[in-house]
């Protein structure tokens, strides 16, 4: 059977949730997938395909999923990847919105190379008052953004679609 690693490193859930969605999708699919955190005890051997993901603070991944990369991107390299980031665009209006349009790529460009990277999305997750501490939240404000669940499921939907799509194309499929 087919198996793809979905790793994810949350720092409140919402990017946990993101990557059970995609796993979910890949499965509904056809395409086995194990959702796991990254983290000391997640191994990248013994997978061909690998869906991995941040949330995303100070426009890098979280330190758990950048050290995920480094330690395995050796056996990265021997598969295919994609990779999504999940931060707040979505939670930004007016000038600030078009600016964190920018982030995708900056977020990327911080990573370091990635082998045979498939593809990569930024996706807006979820951001609380109670996250953001009562300056982070008044900083938000000032910046015309707001508080709220930003995750649009239907862009995640379509990404998952896109990633099992390319599986069928091919006729190729992850090997465990």
């Amino acid at each position: 059977m087919m198996t793809v690693l979905v790793g994810y490193a949350s720092a409140h859930g919402s990017t946990r949730e993101i990557a059970e969605r995609i796993g979910s999708r890949l499965t509904e699919s056809g395409v086995s997938a194990d959702v796991r955190p990254l983290d000391d005890r997640t191994r990248a051997a013994g997978y061909s395909a690998f869906v991995l993901g941040s949330a995303v603070h100070n426009r890098r991944w979280l330190p758990e999923a950048a050290a995920y990369l480094e330690r395995h991107r050796d056996t990265l390299a021997q598969g295919r990847v994609w990779a999504f980031s999940v931060g707040m665009p979505a939670a930004l209006r007016g000038p600030w919105r078009r600016l964190a349009s920018r982030e995708g790529a900056i977020v990327l460009d911080a990573l370091g190379p990635l082998p045979d990277l498939r593809g990569h999305r930024l996706f807006s997750g979820v951001v609380t008052r109670e996250q953001l501490g009562w300056v982070g939240a008044l900083a938000l404000r000032l910046l015309g953004g707001r508080a709220g669940d930003y995750r649009d499921w239907d862009a995640i939907d379509a990404w998952a679609a896109e990633i099992a799509g390319e599986f069928r194309a091919t006729g190729e499929a992850p090997r465990r």
